[in-house]
C-alpha cells in the first residue's frame, strides 16, 4: 500500500474513533513505518518484484498504466510472522488457536479472527485430514 494510502486508511480510522475518545496506533505512514523497522527481531529484509501489464492493449488512447513498469516492494510473510511469534513483546497479546465462546443464552460471541468461524473451520479441517490419515494408515498399513 502506498504511503498516501497508509495515510488516508489511518485517517479514516482515527475519524471513526473519535466517538469512543480514542485514536489509532500510528499518526501516520512514517509513524508506522518506523515502528515496523524498529520492531526487536525485525531482520527480515526487503524484497522487491516488477510488475507490467501483459494483456491486450486497446487500438486508441493506451492508458499509462497498461505500459509501465512496477516495483512491488514486501517482506517475506512467513519470516515476519515467525519474528512476531517469536518476539515476547507478543507474549499473551493474541491467541495463537482458533476458539469459540459462547453467552448464557447460546450466542455466539466474536471477538477477534480467531473466535470467527473461518478460524475454526480451517483448524476442524486439518484436524479432521490428520485424524482420516492416522485410521487410513492403520487399517492399511
Amino acid at each position: 500500500m502506498s504511503a498516501g494510502h497508509i495515510d488516508t486508511l489511518l485517517s479514516l480510522w482515527a475519524t471513526s474513533l473519535l466517538k469512543h475518545g480514542d485514536e489509532p496506533p500510528f499518526s501516520n505512514h512514517a509513524e508506522l513505518y518506523n515502528t515496523i523497522d524498529s520492531t526487536p527481531l525485525g531482520d527480515v529484509p526487503w524484497e522487491v518484484f516488477n510488475l507490467k501489464y501483459d494483456g491486450a492493449l486497446p487500438e486508441n488512447e493506451v492508458p499509462s498504466w497498461m505500459t509501465s513498469k512496477y516495483d512491488v516492494w514486501f517482506r517475506d510473510p512467513r519470516s515476519v510472522l515467525r519474528n512476531v511469534l517469536s518476539n515476547p513483546d507478543f507474549d499473551g497479546e493474541f491467541d495463537y488457536a482458533p476458539y469459540q465462546e459462547y453467552d448464557v443464552s447460546g450466542n455466539h460471541r466474536f471477538q477477534d479472527f480467531m473466535s470467527g468461524n473461518w478460524a475454526w473451520k480451517q483448524a476442524v479441517r486439518v484436524l479432521f485430514y490428520h485424524i482420516l490419515l492416522f485410521f487410513l494408515n492403520n487399517l492399511l498399513g
